[in-house]
């Protein structure tokens, strides 16, 4: 087998096993069981789309990390994970989709085989891979544990990135960049969505000089005219027409790092209500980057962004950013921090956040965003440089 193409040195993964035991020792947990595969590619590497079946990684308080999957996976940890192979774990495929068995009950029996089957072992209870089966049918096959929720624990280590990290983010944003690029060359009246779309794949696989392209945790958003008002709508045959702003909300990604870029493209003159909701809403997103400092909280970047719309009179109801880094479908946020008045998280230096002020009122939308890194010192830096407007094709 060829040697393995990590992504990261092994001190790096060695750090992150150190901070995510450290939390689990001050929880009191014995065991993680992590679902997430966002999270069990961050502690061993494993990359592969195998999430629509049961797997995870296997944290004790010593030794390495178990990756546990389907059999057929097994092959793809191998060529994954940092590992041995002594550290991966497969189940038969007689436990896919089974009414009869639920691979659980396997777990429950690899974690015997570790002598880890005892104690509080924490799983990742609100999470997107973690099902209400899975959860009754291990706590039913380990009788001597007590399962603890512990999500988002790994998350939460994850939110100041090293520089490593951060060196992947900029070559996504980078791809990000070269598909709003593409978007204002061939975005025209009469030009079906799903041909763009087309290009947009194209341009984020194909990526960049030094960077191929991975495939982004959501896919594009393309919203136009009055629905533009529904912030998550995806795309369909019909074509651009005249007269309507379209928002996208895209992002290139390498290694499964994102930077998530959003610019809003209106074809012909756009009228004045959107013209000073345009400008209210960049006032906001430039006064939130002066605030999104290291000893601030993320409370005054969405306060600093809505005085400006308040003024303008444009209520926003959501929260305006939340944190970004290695990400798998169906979410490129990592879930933790919320840009949003009621969040005290203190920000440090090396966080990275989408801040993503878009406006969607009842029957326009408008989005104008920004993937940021909060530094040493200052405010925070943009990944992408283009401008922050509506771009307007007459």
């Amino acid at each position: 087998m060829p040697p393995i193409d990590l992504p990261f040195a092994q001190a790096e993964y060695d750090r992150r096993i150190s901070n995510t035991r450290a939390e689990m020792a001050r929880r009191g947990l014995d065991v993680l069981f992590v679902t997430d595969p966002s999270n069990q590619a961050w502690l061993t590497g494993y990359d592969g789309w195998s999430f629509y079946v049961h797997q995870g990684v296997i944290l004790g308080l010593e030794g390495d990390p178990v990756w546990w999957g389907r059999n057929q996976d097994t092959n793809g940890a191998l060529r994954t994970v940092w590992m041995g192979a002594d550290h991966v774990r497969g189940y038969a495929d007689h436990f896919v989709q089974s009414t009869e068995r639920h691979p659980m009950k396997d777990l429950a029996r690899v974690l015997g085989e570790l002598g880890l089957d005892r104690g509080r072992i924490g799983v990742e209870m609100d999470n997107y891979y973690y099902s209400a089966k899975a959860h009754a049918e291990l706590a039913g096959a380990l009788p001597d544990a007590r399962l603890i929720d512990a999500t988002a624990l790994v998350n939460w280590q994850r939110a100041v990135k090293s520089e490593a990290e951060i060196a992947f983010m900029r070559k996504a944003a980078a791809i990000s960049e070269k598909i709003v690029d593409g978007l204002m060359d061939r975005v025209e009246p009469g030009i079906a969505k799903n041909e763009v779309v087309a290009e947009i794949y194209r341009d984020a696989i194909t990526g960049i000089d030094g960077a191929w392209g991975d495939y982004p945790a959501i896919v594009p958003l393309l919203p136009s005219g009055s629905d533009a008002a529904a912030p998550h709508l995806t795309w369909d045959g019909r074509s651009f027409a005249s007269g309507e702003a379209t928002f996208f909300e895209i992002s290139g990604c390498y290694r499964r790092y994102h930077a998530p870029f959003c610019r809003t493209i209106f074809l012909g003159t756009p009228p004045d209500f959107l013209r000073k909701a345009e400008a209210a809403l960049v006032e906001g997103l430039e006064a939130g980057l002066d605030a999104a400092r290291a000893g601030n909280r993320a409370c005054d970047i969405a306060n600093a962004l809505a005085a400006p719309l308040e003024r303008a009179g444009i209520e926003r109801g959501a929260r305006c950013g939340y944190p970004i880094g290695l990400s798998y479908p169906p979410d490129w946020g990592e879930r933790t921090i919320s840009l949003r008045a009621e969040d005290q998280t203190v920000l440090e230096p090396g966080m990275t956040f989408h801040f993503m002020p878009g406006i969607w009122m009842q029957d326009w939308g408008l989005e104008i965003t920004e993937s940021i890194l909060i530094r040493d010192d200052g405010p925070a830096e943009p990944f992408c440089n283009r401008p922050r407007e509506i771009m307007v094709k007459t």
